[in-house]
């Protein structure tokens, strides 16, 4: 630690620190949520992000910790509807209103199936179920968890979550079945000629395509603003050996792909203004991120 940093703020990021640390082995089911209430990767590690921001802050007015799994899957509910409430997506059903009650007793081979078809559906078919339905569906089928689990953490009846289940699981069943294969778009000029660059190592060329005022964000790491800030980032690509990025496609975004020489591969969301970068995105420290990543190469 810095011994000429402010005595408040050392004591604050090593309250940090540990509160991560003591999250950690919760996060990558906190992402495979997130993504599939949001439809999105990378939206969900946002609402990740967005919980244990939230989370952090409300731990104080505490008078003793939670459960943390369940207390922070209801943060993360409420946060990943209104996420998709402000990114304008259908949302037809709130939370409260799950009214009709499936069967009790639903055959272990239909239960075995509604899993396998939860963790095999695209993570943008669960935008088709209402709130409670998606959030049911994904903590059931996708995460394991209980129906008495469930029904605590989105604050549910048991018989409530039964029937968000139900409805949940036919509707997912429907999507699926009207699914169509995606058509291929090639790489945006820009990207291309940005990945060019890039596997060339030609750094003032990459850095000669930034916005004055570009903004790094290294997921779960460290966030920088303005080119001579962010220029200092390129140098940790310089010094890594045998990765590659490749243009692709993830949740109709277009992105780079990294597969680095040794471990999981990851991905870059670029956002452009006027022909420039002006905003760069890298998840290289979510790994857990890699599992839900259907990246698509482009055309």
């Amino acid at each position: 630690m810095d011994d000429t940093r402010d005595p408040i703020i050392a004591t604050l990021d090593e309250g940090r620190r540990q509160f991560l640390a003591l999250v950690d082995d919760l996060r990558p089911d906190l992402h495979r949520y997130c993504a599939r209430m949001t439809g999105s990767v990378a939206d969900g590690e946002d609402v990740v992000q967005d919980t244990l921001a939230r989370a952090y802050y409300l731990l104080p007015e505490l008078a003793a910790l939670p459960p943390l799994r369940p207390w922070l899957f209801r943060i993360a509910h409420n946060l990943a509807i209104d996420h998709h409430r402000r990114e304008a997506y259908r949302v037809s059903e709130p939370l409260e209103a799950v009214l009709e009650v499936a069967d009790d007793s639903v055959p272990e081979p239909e239960q075995a199936l509604a899993r396998e078809q939860a963790v095999r559906a695209a993570i943008t078919s669960f935008l088709a179920l209402a709130p409670a339905q998606r959030g049911c569906v994904i903590l059931k089928d996708v995460l394991g968890h209980s129906l008495e689990e469930i029904a605590e953490q989105l604050q549910l009846s048991v018989p409530a979550v039964k029937a968000a289940l139900h409805r949940g699981r036919s509707t997912l069943r429907a999507v699926a079945a009207e699914v169509q294969p995606a058509l291929v778009a090639p790489a945006s000029v820009a990207l291309a000629q940005y990945a060019r660059l890039f596997n060339a190592h030609d750094w003032d060329g990459v850095r000669a395509l930034l916005a004055d005022d570009v903004r790094l964000d290294l997921v779960s790491r460290r966030k920088l603003a303005g080119r001579r800030e962010v220029e200092v980032y390129f140098g940790n690509y310089e010094r890594l050996r045998g990765w590659r990025v490749t243009p692709a496609w993830l949740d109709g975004r277009e992105v780079l792909a990294v597969q680095p020489q040794a471990g999981a591969g990851y991905f870059i969301e670029l956002g452009w203004r006027d022909g420039r970068v002006a905003t760069i995105r890298d998840f290289r420290y979510v790994p857990y991120i890699a599992r839900d990543a259907a990246l698509t190469p482009a055309a």
